[in-house]
């Protein structure tokens, strides 16, 4: 078979997906082994993989296809939920493109068109999925508006109202005037802008609608506010009772400019007098705290806006217009007519929908809501309590503590026809039962009301997403609409959760109290619905800013595996993906990955020329080479599996690129490397075919396609993604310890060559000055072929007339046919003494700090006398070779 010149990821990629998914390699059925289980936080039916969930998706696969080679049954289950606001959204301009307005169809025709659209685009985000290699198992596909999966919603919904745990009131909420649909305090999105604060005069009058002055004689009173397009919606002015300026007020009115509505002077403590005027002005339908004051003192409500943001008929004028075209209008107006005193600067936080990005309106709305604190509860003490671990959690868990803490209802309900309709039926009057199906509703309605002929209508309103999606872990089991089945007590608790840190209160939390409220027969280990969390960070571009269409700086992930490769996507994403910390994406990772590839292709080539001259008669002589690599392979086994049962996965990938690339193929495959037309004995060869298999096992679960082609080139038979591997095997400290010298002498050695105008082929004599002069036994044979040595001695003097090298403590000497320049040598023994100087400073500065040494654990403080040491070792040999010179 003759190989590539350079590695082509396309191929290979399509060759192995094809192999994987037709093979059932990913399939999971319940079984005797221990099961290892994710499930994949959703993403939107409507989207596309973007950068963060390129770095979620393949945090997962490391981690399912680690625990698949490690024998457990990995059950990794994709999925997408419908994305109630984003779905509609894009369905409605869909019909818009028809010409067709939504407003002209019935709600079955709506959705007729919903499940077509999501038919023709659900499945785009899958394929990228798969193209980035994700081992999931294909036949466990769940979508939240699946029939199962809709059915346990509404199932949740009437156990939870039949518990008093859900309610429908009328409340001030969050309100997306784009959408036109309330909002939980979730999903709004708070920024810090710059604004400005209108200082208005309103009139006053008496009880008889005489004209009224403040005791300073001020005709009129001065309130401020940021958003004049509400004043039509004033109800009171408010001051504090205990306020002397406004104290002869009592019993007047204010006269709201522009439409000369009169509205009561009220006394609330709520009022701050040092703040402004000490006025304020009182909209209840449009303030969280104004309708607060609102009820405390019977104010009359008026709304002055639609639910689109224009204004309303309440607002007498400008009826119609847009919020921000009618401030405009009003600020107009009142200059025209001298009643804004002053115009101001001010600082504010803006609320945006985070599914539409409009500018989020309060509003008094009738909706359904979920009582939360007595779920919060038994969601914290699983988590304080150490039946779930959050990674990391020195960033996370006080975060998580919190909003637990401090947790408010969920408003549920959304002014939606896409997503599961709330299964509450009304008659004329108003009165409503909560039921599975209208079947059940009209039985419970005839229990509670008594017979009633008449049609009961349907809610019209569906549930927030995030109120099907707390159920995943459990539902893509069919927990909950076939609770007890072969699935659900198998594969839950899930093993672990990957998620990004942004939804820790939409839906980690949530599916912890889900969890607990739906498995309270089970012990608390066995009730939450994962036991570990690791929160990715944010992926941010290269100058730090936050990844968004907007902004055009996220990029295709179709486009960049097409580009570089998914080995290298993976590979550049998670090398720079410090754990739960944000990372800055940049290409140039993605490079580095495609290097990498070839780097491993190339190392693949060479070790297939050895095995055209294999030799079975040519014996083994030198032994250090695969000694010390199976003693460094084993060693970075064990790391590798420490740092990844820590979810410290970039670290891991780079302790794996640093063993492949430098120790194998730039030392051990050169240390073994016949000369050019020779032969290779063929133990050695076995041995180096042996350790590329193993590092091949180790990088899988990081680089999936390219491990498996390799090792197929490699004449394995048994697949990778399958192949069950150990992390067991013997560390000898003493070769790794003699690994790192022939490396630190080779490099010195073949520096000062090239220093010294010596050509790297060009023959020389060794000589070695050292107080351990048996440490450089092993490596004696390596080492002379690797520098071209013809001959390595022993020496307790120094030797004259050579290349004065200092390596730690001991000092070489190179004896060549070309005549030695001393002044090189002196110029360069020079830097190395200036720079052992100053570092020994550094840490005999460190070790001069009592602070520091009482502070620092022993082990700590005994290296440092070590570098102490190690420098005054340095500096007194660099110092005699100088003498010498």
């Amino acid at each position: 078979m003759e190989l590539s010149k350079n590695y082509i990821p396309q191929e290979v990629e399509n060759k192995w997906n094809t192999i994987w998914k037709t093979g059932d390699y990913f399939k999971s059925v319940p079984d005797e082994r221990e099961p290892f289980t994710v499930v994949i936080p959703p993403p939107n039916v409507t989207g596309v993989l973007h950068m963060g969930h390129t770095l979620n998706e393949t945090v997962q696969d490391i981690l399912v296809r680690r625990a698949r080679m490690k024998g457990f049954n990995a059950c990794w289950v994709p999925g997408s939920d419908h994305a109630s606001i984003a779905t509609e959204a894009k369905v409605v301009g869909m019909l818009k493109e028809k010409g067709i307005d939504k407003n002209r169809l019935t709600r079955e025709e709506f959705l007729k068109y919903a499940f077509e659209w999501k038919e023709k685009y659900g499945g785009i985000i899958y394929h990228q999925i798969e193209k980035l290699g994700c081992s999931v198992d294909w036949d466990r596909v769940t979508f939240t508006m699946d029939k199962d999966y809709y059915g346990a919603v509404i199932k949740v919904f009437a156990d939870l109202f039949n518990k008093g745990l859900i309610y429908r009131g009328a409340r001030m909420i969050n309100w997306d005037p784009v959408a036109k649909t309330a909002l939980s305090d979730e999903e709004v999105e708070y920024r810090d802008e710059e604004g400005k604060l209108y200082h208005i005069r309103y009139a006053l009058a008496d009880a008889d609608g005489n004209p009224l002055t403040t005791p300073a004689g001020e005709e009129g009173i001065v309130i401020a506010t940021q958003r004049p397009e509400t004043i039509m919606g004033d109800t009171a002015i408010c001051v504090n009772p205990n306020d002397e300026r406004y104290a002869s007020l009592k019993g007047a009115f204010a006269v709201i400019p522009l439409i000369n509505r009169r509205i009561p002077i009220i006394y609330d403590d709520y009022v701050d007098i040092s703040f402004g005027t000490g006025a304020l002005k009182v909209t209840p339908a449009h303030d969280i705290n104004d309708y607060n004051l609102g009820l405390k003192h019977n104010l009359e409500i008026v709304d002055t806006l639609n639910e689109d943001g224009t204004l309303s008929e309440a607002a007498v004028i400008f009826v119609g217009d847009d919020r921000f075209v009618a401030r405009k209008k009003v600020v107009t107006g009142l200059k025209e007519k001298g009643l804004i005193i002053k115009e101001e600067a001010y600082a504010t936080r803006l609320g945006y929908s985070q599914r539409t990005g409009a500018v989020v309106e309060p509003r008094i709305s009738t909706q359904w809501f979920l009582k939360m604190k007595e779920l919060a509860a038994p969601a914290l003490k699983a988590v304080l309590e150490g039946d779930i671990k959050i990674h990391p959690g020195d960033r996370f868990l006080a975060t998580y503590k919190y909003w637990l803490e401090n947790v408010k209802d969920w408003c549920i309900s959304r002014q939606l026809w896409w997503g599961q309709q709330i299964p509450a039926w009304y008659d004329q009057k108003g009165n409503f039962v909560v039921a599975e199906n209208e079947t059940a509703a009209r039985e419970l309605y005839t229990q509670q009301y008594g017979a009633n002929e008449e049609a009961l209508r349907q809610d019209a309103d569906v549930l927030d997403t995030w109120f099907s999606s707390w159920l995943w872990p459990m539902e893509v089991f069919k927990g909950i609409s076939n609770p007890g089945n072969a699935d659900i007590k198998y594969y839950y608790p899930t093993s672990v959760l990957v998620t990004g840190q942004d939804i820790i209160f939409f839906w980690v939390a949530r599916m912890i109290m889900a969890g607990l409220e739906y498995n309270k027969e089970k012990s608390l280990p066995e009730a939450v619905p994962f036991k570990d969390v690791y929160f990715t960070g944010m992926v941010r571009d290269k100058l730090g800013r936050k990844m968004s269409k907007q902004l055009g700086n996220s990029p295709d992930l179709l486009q960049l595996i097409d580009e570089y490769g998914a080995d290298a996507v993976r590979f550049g994403i998670m090398i720079s993906s410090p754990a739960g910390n944000d990372l800055l994406f940049d290409t140039a990772s993605l490079e580095q990955g495609k290097f990498f590839n070839n780097k491993m292709w190339n190392a693949l080539k060479l070790v297939k020329m050895w095995e055209e001259k294999l030799s079975v008669d040519l014996p083994e002589d030198d032994v250090f080479a695969t000694d010390w690599f199976a003693s460094r392979l084993n060693e970075a086994k064990q790391h590798v599996d420490k740092l990844i049962g820590e979810f410290r996965l970039s670290e891991a990938l780079k302790v794996i690129y640093s063993l492949v690339w430098d120790d194998f193929c730039s030392w051990y495959l050169e240390w073994v490397k016949p000369e050019y037309g020779q032969p290779i004995a063929a133990a050695v060869y076995y041995k180096t075919t042996n350790f590329f298999s193993e590092l091949l096992q180790l990088l899988h679960p990081f680089m999936p396609f390219i491990t498996e082609e390799i090792n197929s080139v490699l004449g394995n038979r048994h697949l990778l993604c399958v192949k069950t591997t150990t992390v067991e095997g013997l560390v000898d400290e003493i070769r790794l310890s003699e690994g790192e010298l022939l490396k630190q002498v080779i490099t010195t050695l073949r520096d000062a060559k090239a220093k010294n105008q010596l050509k790297p082929k060009q023959e020389i004599i060794v000589f070695l000055q050292s107080a351990d002069s048996k440490g450089y036994e092993a490596i004696i044979p390596v080492l002379s072929r690797q520098v071209n040595a013809t001959d390595f001695k022993v020496v307790e003097e120094p030797v004259a007339n050579c290349l004065n090298i200092v390596v730690g403590k001991d000092r070489l000497y190179i004896q060549a046919e070309t005549p030695v320049d001393t002044a090189v040598q002196k110029e360069q023994l020079q830097k190395d003494l200036v720079y052992q100087k100053g570092f020994l400073e550094s840490v005999e500065k460190k070790l001069g700090n009592e602070r520091f040494v009482q502070n620092a654990k022993p082990e700590v403080v005994e290296m440092e006398r070590k570098k102490k040491a190690d420098a005054e070792a340095k500096i007194r040999a660099i110092e005699e070779t100088l003498a010498q010179l």
